[in-house]
């Protein structure tokens, strides 16, 4: 039946080419924008997922930040730590060369670890890391606890089925590595600034016949002098046995930075890895397949033509009924 009211094939026509330009315009979009899933309207599913594994990745960012200024105030500490540990050597070799010397030769060698104490208060003071020095800090706040007695550095940042968030760190404590402490107190906790005592106190008898005790001597090893009157063997065995104690802690401090250096390393490696897999993983469900969709494109740009043509074709036909009244 021929009706000029109703063009059944144009309908059909129409919607063939309503579908094909509403699929040419999700090509399109995909093509356009990279990706296959880009609002919730796409695919809930995806997009929610998605969504929060980028956000994920974005605390996996902060980490890397995080990790990467840890890594350099401990570098720092490390370095300083170590050329330290070289220059109380050599005020080990020096108190050692002194303990048989004369009265002159040690005047000479005091100079020389005058200068090694110096050159000491140098590389300490010198071990600052954007604002902090792992090798001279305060002990009085050690007691409390919090951010002022350790350095913390985030390494993880963990979520659960539940949503309860959780964060991993690597601590280091500055009462393992302060080499001077900048405490206001008198009794200082440093590793050199430390005293222990270098004569326990003599007993002298004057001439005429009374006797004078003088009290102990204490040192450490940034204020030791080996130009005292009255140094006998053993004053030099003190100080050379708390020199030793100083190098043991000091020791003690580098293996500790080492070992916090050695994790946050390996922690760098792996919040990269896992922020690399995160992306991947988001990839896969929501970028689209470029050679994919530049096929379909090419396909409906054609079905498009095609359903133009036959919506032509149908419009037309309704022509021919004029010639029915000729």
């Amino acid at each position: 039946m021929s009706s000029i009211n109703t063009n059944t094939s144009a309908l059909t026509a129409l919607q063939s080419l309503s579908a094909t330009n509403k699929a040419l315009e999700t090509t399109q979009s995909r093509i356009s924008t990279g990706f296959r899933v880009s609002s919730a309207s796409d695919n809930a599913a995806y997009w929610s997922i998605a969504t929060t594994m980028r956000s994920d990745n974005k605390a996996n960012s902060v980490l890397q930040d995080a990790l990467g200024l840890g890594a350099g105030k401990i570098d720092t500490a490390y370095t300083a730590m170590n050329s330290a540990i070289d220059v109380v050597d050599q005020i080990k070799e020096k108190v050692l060369a002194a303990k048989t010397s004369s009265a002159d030769d040690r005047a000479k060698i005091q100079t020389e670890i005058d200068s090694l104490q110096a050159q000491l208060m140098d590389n300490i003071g010198g071990a600052n890391y954007a604002g902090s020095n792992l090798l001279q800090t305060d002990s009085s706040k050690d007691a409390a606890g919090g951010v002022d007695s350790k350095l913390t550095i985030m390494t993880s940042y963990n979520r659960d089925a539940s949503g309860n968030v959780s964060t991993g760190t690597i601590e280091v404590n500055y009462a393992d590595t302060r080499l001077i402490d900048s405490t206001s107190a008198t009794a200082k906790a440093g590793i050199l600034d430390t005293e222990f005592t270098v004569t326990s106190g003599t007993t002298t008898t004057g001439a005429s016949g009374t006797a004078t005790t003088t009290g102990a001597v204490n040192a450490s090893i940034l204020t030791l002098k080996v130009t005292g009157s009255g140094l006998e063997s053993a004053d030099f065995d003190a100080m050379l046995t708390g020199i030793e104690a100083g190098l043991k802690a000091m020791a003690t401090g580098a293996a500790s930075l080492g070992a916090a250096k050695a994790r946050v390393d390996m922690q760098k490696d792996f919040v990269s890895q896992l922020s690399d897999s995160i992306d991947r993983g988001v990839g896969q469900l929501v970028d689209a397949d470029m050679n994919k969709e530049s096929t379909r494109l090419q396909a409906l740009q054609v079905q498009q033509q095609l359903g133009i043509q036959a919506l032509s074709i149908a419009n037309g036909n309704t022509q021919q009924i004029l010639s029915l009244f000729r």
